[in-house]
């Protein structure tokens, strides 16, 4: 039997591969570890795929620049226990569904990963290119999740009534650049 979820990368395992082999070699150490992550609490979860929910819990738990932009107190702490809840009881709707809004293309060979979950790296990458950055950081990815509307992780953000096009100006802030 196929596992649901790929086994893990050796770039996320914490193996680097030579320059040139890995397809995520544009992401920072720490998104990586994001994604590693998401990807233990997809499995543990048993969701089918890893999807923009997961990127952003396990973001906000990896990524200390990624919570500073969401800001500290009772609004962090509600989108965690909402992040939480999911695998007890909020979310569960979401097991055995593919996260796709339909308004992305899908991106080919991400395994693992909901359509608008791979088209959240992809943008991360991109717009970590568009700064001039080589490697995508957390709060690409942040900004990332929040710009679809039909993505899980802006379901969740609704829920702890924290508004993504708030995150998206405070990512620009942050990173000094114009949001998207």
């Amino acid at each position: 039997m196929q596992p649901r979820i790929p086994r893990q990368s050796a770039g996320e395992q914490g193996v680097r591969p030579p320059d040139g082999t890995d397809a995520d070699a544009r992401f920072s150490p720490e998104l990586s570890s994001v994604v590693s992550g998401a990807r233990r609490r997809a499995v543990r979860d048993g969701d089918r795929q890893i999807d923009t929910a997961h990127l952003l819990h396990s973001l906000l738990e990896y990524d200390p620049e990624a919570r500073a932009v969401i800001g500290e107190g009772p609004q962090l702490a509600r989108l965690l226990g909402y992040l939480v809840q999911r695998s007890i009881g909020y979310g569960l709707r979401w097991q055995s569904t593919v996260e796709d809004s339909g308004a992305v293309p899908v991106v080919s060979g991400v395994a693992g990963l909901s359509p608008l979950a791979a088209a959240a790296m992809e943008d991360a990458r991109a717009r970590a290119a568009g700064r001039g950055a080589e490697r995508a950081r957390g709060v690409d990815l942040l900004a990332a999740l929040v710009a679809d509307p039909q993505a899980r992780a802006v379901e969740v953000l609704g829920r702890a009534a924290v508004e993504p096009r708030t995150v998206l100006a405070r990512v620009a802030g942050h990173l000094g650049t114009s949001s998207r």
